[in-house]
């Protein structure tokens, strides 16, 4: 079964336990009492009667069904139908007395099925319960109470049920929207998770596996190393990839400038790492530990530098990470274009929801450069002095 369809099918079955306009039909009973009146003889004009009983259920059945539907219930037509609806209830009703009453709560009925909340309900309810009032006392004396308080009764009932019935569906659609929304923005947290873990993991193992087939003619201790090196570094990608999949993956700074060093280094090209300023806070820490990731991957993957600078500093607001190469000036998939790459597209995004600032871009000298600012709270600990870290 199509996935549009199951929807629709979904829907159709929630929709079978709400109100529908054939849940006021019943109350067409109600008339009967002016059938009964005709069809004694004591009426007068009894054809006349019958055409005018047979309009008031045809416009109340019209009324009615299209007041279920929200692209029909407040069209001109609709309301067309309800102020006749009303002219042949106060016809009949003046015309044939005390008999034809009950047809006044009816019209209540499909008045309140209309109009349901908000300033029109305010506007029609008073002046038509008060013209009710006064037909009713003038055919029917004091007797008239019971149909007043049955149609202003029968408005706000059936106004403040099918209100609230449409209240709670447009709640049941917000709540789907939403779930819609954390589905998505799920699976994009996921997707780019993906992107900067195994790009950066993968060009390791890459960088690593060519140089362990450089090193093993001539020296096959140093190639045994390397090789046991993209074993450790297969057995990490697989555990943040769990930790990725759960959600829980929160990113080390120190763990980040470490691989990037050893990334770096291995593909010959020189790291130096500055860092200074106050102790970050986690969620911080991971943010920068993600653009140095995929920053550094980006170095390895695309730049032909021979040197990378990683220098981290800032105060007591705002902490900013730069990276900068003096490679050819590709920083992303071999492009110089500032965030057109789907990582860097990613890490602008993250920091913007993050209220901080991501540019990149070629430097004019030669060379790219990278650069992340984020609104920082010290933790409560001492600041640690950084250095020349090659």
């Amino acid at each position: 079964m199509a996935k549009g369809e199951f929807r629709r099918r979904r829907a159709e079955s929630r929709r079978g336990g709400r109100p529908t306009g054939l849940s006021l039909i019943p109350w067409l009973l109600l008339g009967l009492g002016a059938l009964s009146h005709l069809i004694s003889g004591n009426a007068p004009n009894p054809w006349i009667g019958g055409l005018g009983l047979l309009t008031f259920n045809t416009l109340y059945i019209a009324v009615v069904i299209r007041a279920f539907h929200p692209r029909t219930r407040e069209t001109p037509l609709t309301w067309g139908l309800l102020i006749a609806l009303g002219a042949v209830t106060f016809g009949l009703t003046i015309g044939y007395g005390e008999s034809w009453l009950l047809l006044f709560p009816l019209l209540g009925l499909a008045v309140g099925a209309v109009t349901r909340r908000g300033r029109m309900l305010r506007l029609i309810t008073i002046p038509l319960t008060a013209a009710v009032a006064a037909v009713t006392f003038i055919k029917a004396s004091w007797d008239s109470f019971g149909v007043v308080y049955g149609t202003f009764i029968s408005i706000m009932v059936t106004a403040t049920i099918l209100a609230l019935d449409q209240t709670v569906n447009e709640l049941r659609e917000t709540r789907e929207e939403l779930a819609r929304a954390a589905v998505e923005k799920e699976r994009l947290r996921f997707s780019r998770d993906l992107h900067d873990l195994l790009g950066h993991t993968l060009s390791v193992i890459v960088v690593k596996s060519e140089a362990a087939r450089r090193l093993a003619p001539r020296d096959l201790d140093a190639a045994l190393a390397q090789i046991t090196d993209i074993e450790s570094v297969g057995r990490q990608a697989l555990t943040e990839i769990r930790e990725a999949v759960t959600g829980y993956r929160e990113g080390s700074l120190t763990t980040e400038l470490d691989r990037a060093r050893d990334a770096l280094s291995s593909a010959g090209i020189e790291p130096v790492v500055r860092q200074s300023g106050p102790p970050l806070e986690p969620q911080t820490e991971a943010l920068l530990g993600w653009v140095v990731r995929e920053s550094a991957t980006n170095a390895v993957r695309h730049s032909g530098a021979t040197r990378c600078e990683i220098e981290i500093g800032g105060g007591p607001e705002r902490v900013r990470l730069t990276v900068t190469d003096n490679g050819t000036g590709a920083g992303s998939a071999g492009t110089a274009a500032g965030t057109s790459g789907s990582g860097l597209k990613g890490l602008h995004e993250r920091l913007a929801a993050a209220g901080g600032t991501f540019t990149s871009g070629p430097l004019p000298q030669g060379g790219f450069r990278v650069t992340a600012e984020l609104p920082v709270e010290p933790a409560e600990a001492e600041p640690e002095d950084g250095g020349d870290h090659p």
